[in-house]
């Protein structure tokens, strides 16, 4: 698809991967509305790209229901919903059913439930386009959170679901799986600091597929290849990926053990070491 003239919804457009894909669109001549549940925030940055902010909560039904019905009163139309607010939260089993809960309302229902709402509307006019943003942990796994890389799993298979069951009716499915990406959801996660890419460069990969109306997005060459290690021999893959989060968990260790440091040269009036950040 092509972007000009086009009805743009970004949810988690406040920060991050949203606010990028948001400014991206409107710069390409899109009207874009973006949401968030950080208010101020989102207000203040969607008018600085020029979009229009819409407040809600995407943990809930009722506020992806109420987006969309928002912005079909107004605009008229939805071209392209971009469900991509999403969260990463707790680590293994003792993680609080709470907590698990909110993350799989964020990180899955929310795919579901703007399907929900919007599929009808595509359908009427025979054509619509779904962006959800999932995870390379979606095809491989997450080193650091359970419910992170069970979520990101199952927003995979969500969209996979959608794009063959309605891709012969002319809605389109496209679902990004992005590595380590400069976002505030990377800040605790040293190892995936260690190749991360910036927003921007997230932002052309994924117009380049969107264009093409293609299904997967990824963001490092790595991925696709550990994917297909993972599908020739689950075993040797389990084995290094279980090297790599000994690694992980050592520079998790290494970089919780330097932050009293850093803040005690802040303190005094020293800049922070970033030693290994871009």
């Amino acid at each position: 698809m092509e972007f000009q003239n086009k009805i743009v919804v970004v949810t988690g457009g406040a920060s991050g991967i949203g606010l990028a894909l948001a400014t991206r669109f409107v710069q390409e001549g899109a009207t874009v509305i973006t949401s968030d549940r950080n208010a101020e925030v989102g207000a203040q940055k969607a008018q600085e790209i020029g979009a229009r902010f819409i407040p809600a909560d995407i943990s809930r039904e009722e506020g992806v229901q109420a987006i969309i019905e928002n912005v079909l009163a107004q605009e008229g139309r939805i071209d392209l919903f971009c469900s991509n607010a999403g969260v990463a939260q707790g680590e293994g089993p003792e993680t609080p059913d709470k907590v698990w809960d909110l993350v799989h309302r964020i990180n899955v229902m929310s795919h579901v439930w703007a399907a929900r709402h919007l599929l009808p509307h595509f359908l009427e006019r025979g054509e619509g386009h779904f962006l959800n943003t999932a995870s390379a942990a979606g095809l491989l796994t997450e080193l650091h959170s359970a419910p992170y890389a069970v979520t990101k799993h199952a927003a995979l298979a969500f969209a996979e679901w959608l794009a063959v069951t309605y891709g012969d009716r002319g809605i389109k499915v496209t679902c990004l799986c992005p590595e380590g990406v400069w976002t505030p959801m990377v800040q605790n996660a040293p190892i995936l600091q260690q190749t991360a890419i910036t927003t921007d460069e997230l932002v052309e990969k994924a117009l380049e597929v969107l264009r093409a109306d293609g299904f997967l997005i990824t963001t490092h060459d790595t991925t696709l290849k550990s994917f297909r290690n993972k599908a020739e021999n689950y075993d040797v893959w389990i084995s290094k990926m279980r090297h790599l989060r000994t690694k992980a968990m050592a520079l998790v260790e290494a970089h919780a053990a330097q932050a009293p440091q850093a803040a005690a040269e802040a303190a005094a009036g020293q800049a922070p070491r970033t030693e290994g950040h871009p």
